[in-house]
């Protein structure tokens, strides 16, 4: 699996997962928290496997190095 998610949304995904871990621990937002648990997985590994079926790739492209003459 080759990453497609930057640091930024991976940042976002995991925050937003341990606020929904959290809400659904307290009981407000049951369902919501295997949503969190997702959102911290794809997070941590760094891959969304619905970015490659909608064409979204948010890592930053590495720029391959020219060669010496």
């Amino acid at each position: 699996m080759k990453k497609n998610a930057g640091t930024l949304d991976r940042s976002a995904r995991v925050i937003v997962g341990l606020i929904l871990i959290t809400l659904a621990a307290t009981g407000l937002f049951a369902p919501w928290g295997y949503a969190g648990i997702i959102l911290v997985i794809v997070g941590a590994v760094g891959f969304c496997p619905f970015y490659p079926l909608l064409g979204i790739n948010t890592c930053p492209m590495q720029s391959k190095a020219e060669p010496k003459k």
